[in-house]
């Protein structure tokens, strides 16, 4: 119980230091550097809208500055943003409600030559996140946070069983990357299959993670996770909706690895 209450203390003091930090930032961006356009891409919606204003001040002002930031969103709750959020002019397209897909989907349909930089709508992200996975762009699937797939007979074990958030970085096939650190997708990237929108609410309704690596490993990639281990700082009140903990505590991911390497095969 005590130990319960110094964590929720601990939790409670991350928070308000990356709230104080983001209200605090003055920067002067530079320029990206690279040779196409650079995109960041996030959805949300009204359970999170509370603190939906700290996520995008948190991608807006960065070192390093994105041609366009844009938050996808369902029919409807456009109208259902907070001051907060409005103030910020963020560009706000809608799109179909394809769940976590709408971070991705509707951006490599309309963009396909962009680099594109998923963000979730959930967490704190540091003033050099953006800037970081730039630098390693040449790498065309760059994240901040990834497990390592653990095969046996060159098969995946069960998602439970993979070497969770490395600790170190890494480069190669079995790289895993995770949305909720962020990850910069290079264009041409991916599997045409990427954007089937009836295949992989199918295969992977609730897996965007696991549909996303399929697509870009079958195309060939090597993705790179940078830096150390990248800590999860999550704010208040986002968490009652989740997809991440039902995809690990329930079998969401597992039954999409499974859909995935009966239609393709692992794409070792």
């Amino acid at each position: 119980m005590i130990g319960d209450v110094l964590r929720r203390l601990k939790q409670a003091r991350r928070i308000a230091r990356a709230e104080a930090e983001i209200l605090a930032r003055q920067l002067s961006p530079a320029p990206h550097g690279l040779r196409a356009p650079l995109i960041v891409s996030l959805t949300s919606y009204p359970a999170r809208f509370a603190s939906l204003h700290l996520v995008l001040r948190s991608v807006l002002q960065q070192t390093v500055r994105a041609d366009r930031v844009i938050l996808w969103l369902d029919e409807g709750d456009q109208d259902r943003l907070p001051a907060e959020v409005r103030a910020l002019g963020i560009e706000t397209r809608i799109c179909p409600n394809w769940r976590s897909y709408k971070k991705i989907v509707p951006v490599l349909l309309e963009t396909p030559d962009a680099y594109v930089v998923t963000a979730d709508d959930d967490v704190y992200y540091g003033p050099d996140w953006l800037e970081a996975l730039v630098r390693r762009a040449e790498s065309r699937v760059v994240c901040h946070r990834a497990h390592r797939v653990v095969l046996a007979a060159g098969d995946p074990l069960p998602y439970g069983d993979w070497q969770r958030n490395i600790s170190v970085p890494e480069t190669g096939p079995l790289v895993f990357p995770t949305g909720v650190g962020g990850v910069l997708y290079a264009p041409g990237v991916f599997h045409p299959d990427v954007t089937d929108a009836a295949l992989f609410q199918e295969l992977a309704p609730s897996a965007d993670d696991v549909w996303l690596y399929w697509m870009h490993r079958l195309a060939g990639s090597r993705p790179e996770k940078i830096g150390g281990r990248f800590r999860i700082t999550e704010w208040p009140g986002t968490q009652q909706q989740n997809l991440r903990q039902g995809n690990l505590t329930g079998d969401g991911n597992d039954r999409a690895v499974r859909a995935l390497v009966e239609h393709y095969g692992f794409p070792g």
